[in-house]
């Protein structure tokens, strides 16, 4: 084993840990038992993962609330008066209008389309990541929207790393027995998966020599992704929990 496995290993380890799962904006989806309320609320939650985590809980806990603490149901018996209660709800850039948008996105989804692990395993089956990401978009933005809201789910098209749907993805597909990413989708292999890449994986996976483009874009994300397949081509994905624990712990393990 390579040095850098082995830290990248070690690290891994001590962050895919249920000890952190209260920190993380993962423990929302954790809040429930149900396949599709962990499908809604980390969908959900994953949309509005930037920023202080702290903060990020903290709206994605005031967001489930207002659908009853039951998001599956809420969407599949909500009406056009169910909604109103987030016209006012706001968290960043992201306001009453945009979360009225996904919303009732999600109600068409889980009413017309199987659902989200139905929308994504058919774009996996087609074109991997890139193809189920745009295919999401386009069944989203297929229903009447503001033009605004489109700037919150990203596109590998326009050159997005799409770290927040990446890191929804890893939360549903990945199962390693360590009771934090859920593995609920059996459709999609964990091979597939690409590497949620923001500034703090970024500038770790840069300093261990294993990415070297700049940006941080999609055609970065694929890079790491792939340099990470060298040392686990079953599931690369796996230490994303190695570059972001540390990233944002400020501990440089290289």
């Amino acid at each position: 084993m390579t040095d850098l496995k082995r830290k990248l290993e070690e690290s891994y380890e001590l962050y895919n840990n249920p000890g952190f799962i209260p920190h993380d904006p993962i423990c929302i989806p954790h809040r429930f038992n149900k396949k599709e309320d962990i499908e809604v609320a980390g969908f959900l939650t994953s949309l509005l993962s930037w920023g202080q985590r702290k903060t990020i809980i903290s709206k994605s806990l005031e967001l489930i609330d207002r659908m009853d603490n039951k998001p599956y149901d809420f969407l599949m018996h909500a009406n056009g008066r169910d909604f109103i209660r987030f016209e006012n709800y706001k968290h960043r850039t992201f306001n009453g209008d945009d979360c009225l948008t996904l919303l009732q996105a999600l109600q068409h989804i889980y009413t017309h389309c199987g659902g989200l692990e139905v929308v994504f395993t058919n774009g996996f089956s087609q074109g991997g990541a890139f193809t189920a990401i745009e295919n999401l978009y386009q069944v989203i933005f297929s229903l009447p929207h503001l033009p605004r809201t489109r700037k919150h789910i990203a596109r590998p098209s326009s050159g997005s790393a799409a770290k927040r749907i990446n890191m929804f993805l890893r939360w549903m597909v990945r199962n390693d027995g360590k009771g934090v990413d859920f593995g609920l989708w059996k459709g999609i292999s964990s091979a597939r998966l690409i590497c949620p890449l923001d500034v703090h994986s970024g500038n770790v996976a840069r300093a261990a020599g294993l990415l070297q483009r700049q940006q941080n874009d999609w055609k970065a994300a694929e890079e790491l992704t792939a340099n990470l397949s060298v040392f686990d081509a079953g599931d690369p994905v796996k230490y994303d929990f190695a570059l972001f624990g540390a990233g944002v712990n400020k501990q440089s393990f290289f």
